[in-house]
């Protein structure tokens, strides 16, 4: 009889010190770093609901977070991908970023949302209020491309390059644009093989120029990852249609660039990023870090098969097409 009292239960051992474990866990728990909101998006009602319900526990500095979200270890997963969120995209400091800024956070947005990527899959089965709808998606698909309709204001004279009457070219004279993060205009990419093209939503017409080394990599297949000195632009126009029906490029709207080197651009996947916009081909972001906040974390996402480059490129006169070819 005392003997069969002194026989513990195994399963309340094992209870109890999981309990303990996970009661030592939360004395290592530190709460998410609060930071003020210093400037909210100005948008419709129905599109600060969308981002409020499915992006702002990460992407703001409004968290809105479950008790569970709280717990350890669940909340050190949680404060590092709000962080790794906040970095990429804040609500909560909208105001420092331009209009032009603003259209390309809204068609990041747009293009996760309609790809799925985004909430993150793992989010959503803990917060299945976050998904997407389809009717979502058209919401924000509308404003988005309201955004288009905006014309941002001119940079001031001092800011704007010389630029010819045509709208991808600089007077010899005049030193090309350079991004802050190093990356130089040129407009001999105009000279350069096509590798790609693509339409989107906002009704433009996009084509994928490659230099040489660029051009190789298609030929060859070897674009995981692609060679150091490769170099892409995507230029892209509005759509013009003629009175016979026929689509042409009309006004010119940016020349895209992603320049490989995985030297110096380590942090966004050893690819340098630019944009160059308007006639006067003023180039997008205010510090060298721009690219590491806007551009990769959609290329990541949404490209990580093709060497964090969109549209997979087409073949360009490989030598296995010409044989081919020369079969028939």
């Amino acid at each position: 009889m005392d003997t069969a009292k002194k026989k513990r239960n195994p399963i309340a051992i094992v209870f109890l010190a999981i309990l303990g474990i996970f009661g030592g866990l939360q004395l290592f728990s530190k709460p998410l770093e609060g930071k003020p909101v210093t400037g909210k998006i100005e948008a419709p009602k129905e599109v600060i609901s969308i981002l409020e319900n499915s992006c702002f526990n990460c992407h703001s500095n409004q968290q809105n977070l479950s008790w569970y979200d709280k717990l350890a270890p669940v909340s050190w997963a949680v404060n590092k991908d709000i962080k790794r969120a906040r970095e990429v995209l804040n609500f909560s400091e909208w105001e420092k970023l331009s209009p032009a800024e603003h259209q390309g956070k809204m068609y990041a947005i747009l293009n996760m949302m309609q790809s799925g990527k985004m909430p993150l899959h793992e989010y959503t089965l803990l917060h299945p209020s976050a998904k997407i709808t389809e009717k979502d998606i058209e919401t924000i698909k509308k404003y988005t491309l309201s955004l288009s309709s905006v014309n941002p204001p001119a940079p001031k004279k001092s800011e704007v390059p010389a630029a010819t009457s045509s709208s991808t070219s600089i007077s010899a004279s005049t030193k090309f644009p350079v991004s802050p993060n190093g990356v130089r205009y040129t407009p001999d990419f105009k000279n350069w093989k096509v590798i790609s093209m693509s339409t989107l939503f906002d009704h433009s017409i996009r084509v994928i120029y490659g230099n040489d080394i660029a051009v190789k990599a298609v030929e060859t297949e070897n674009f995981h990852p692609w060679p150091d000195g490769s170099i892409v632009v995507k230029s892209v126009w509005k759509q013009e249609e003629l009175p016979d029906g026929e689509i042409r490029p009309g006004k010119f709207i940016n020349a895209q660039f992603m320049v490989k080197d995985s030297r110096q651009y380590k942090d966004t996947e050893g690819w340098g990023f630019a944009k160059f916009s308007g006639d006067d081909l003023h180039p997008t972001g205010k510090t060298a870090s721009f690219a590491k906040e806007s551009c990769i974390a959609c290329h990541r996402q949404l490209a990580e098969k093709t060497g964090y480059l969109f549209d997979v490129p087409m073949k360009v006169n490989t030598q296995r097409l010409i044989q081919n070819l020369q079969k028939k």
